[in-house]
């Protein structure tokens, strides 16, 4: 969701060496992004990291830190590393204080307001004089990812087209969708649409995804010895017919290259993702405690237990229509 604000600040800036700092993780699935030259891995937390960070920093002789997290940590190491301008959202007085240009976060009636993370970091670009690019999302496929999902469906004998289905999140399990509820849509799903499902654990997903398989009635192949990687993933998302996810990262990615998407939301705001949604059908129940951000339900979990599989069978059906 961040790219059409990198996107901004290249046309802004052709000529400009553009770095992005994150997650090592994330290296997997940037590379190749024309928006920047180069990837920083974060060192992660603690006094001596965020001092080696800000060392490195310095080093760089960066011009700009455009800081898209709100976090304090996050702006700590650029005003140590005295990076000239320092852009973001000032949440509260001590983020204010690391900042050059410091953006009110949007409010309504004295609240924060939810907007789309795409128009929240874009607002930070435009401080910076940044022009508006089109809108949309960006993630690149490598060849050799290609190359080897396409081995490994092979080898399961596995033919196109598929349903891929995500049934994990890093955020927590509030954010999962029961596995007797991802078993019975995916055999709906095969049994009106024609498509084997392929389930796609990341690390430490492994579990969920040999659950949803034991249930299953139909045929399905899962991608869990080892798990993909998010090079692996944005190359199974490029290939499949339709994704069948939580609401997370795998869903952007299926944004970004148009492909269709059903999306099982609970306990976080839609408005943080209401983007782009023409190819995407996004299931909620209206419950009184949703959105409550909790990473594990304190009660009954029912913004996600009460969302039935015939809902998301449906909603495939209009996607593949």
């Amino acid at each position: 969701m961040a790219t059409p604000a990198l996107r901004a600040l290249r046309e802004a800036h052709p000529n400009a060496r553009i770095v992005l700092e994150g997650r090592p993780l994330f290296a997997d699935l940037v590379e190749g992004l024309p928006t920047i030259d180069a990837f920083l891995p974060d060192p992660g937390r603690g006094l001596r990291r965020a001092i080696g960070r800000a060392r490195r920093l310095r080093a760089e002789r960066f011009d700009w830190a455009v800081l898209l997290p709100d976090s304090v940590r996050a702006a700590v190491a650029p005003f140590l590393a005295r990076i000239p301008v320092r852009a973001g959202y000032a949440r509260d007085a001590i983020r204010r204080a690391l900042l050059t240009h410091g953006l009110e976060p949007p409010r309504q009636d004295g609240k924060r307001l939810p907007i789309s993370m795409i128009e929240r970091y874009l607002r930070i670009v435009r401080t910076l004089g940044c022009p508006d690019p089109p809108l949309r999302l960006e993630v690149p496929v490598r060849d050799e990812a290609r190359k080897r999902i396409a081995r490994r469906l092979e080898a399961a004998g596995l033919r196109d087209p598929f349903l891929l289905v995500t049934p994990g999140a890093s955020f927590g399990s509030s954010k999962l969708w029961p596995v007797e509820h991802f078993a019975s849509a995916c055999d709906g799903i095969a049994r009106e649409h024609g498509l084997r499902s392929v389930l796609a654990p990341g690390p430490g997903e492994e579990g969920i995804a040999r659950a949803i398989a034991a249930a299953m009635k139909t045929r399905c192949l899962t991608l869990d010895d080892p798990p993909t990687t998010l090079a692996e993933l944005a190359a199974l998302v490029e290939r499949c017919r339709l994704l069948l996810t939580n609401d997370t990262g795998p869903r952007q990615i299926a944004v970004a290259l148009d492909r269709p998407v059903v999306v099982l939301m609970g306990p976080t705001d839609p408005r943080h993702t209401e983007h782009l949604l023409e190819r995407q059908r996004v299931l909620r129940e209206e419950v009184p405690c949703s959105p409550c951000h909790y990473k594990v339900c304190p009660i009954d979990h029912r913004c996600m237990t009460r969302l039935s599989p015939e809902r998301a069978v449906a909603a495939a059906a209009e996607l593949l229509a």
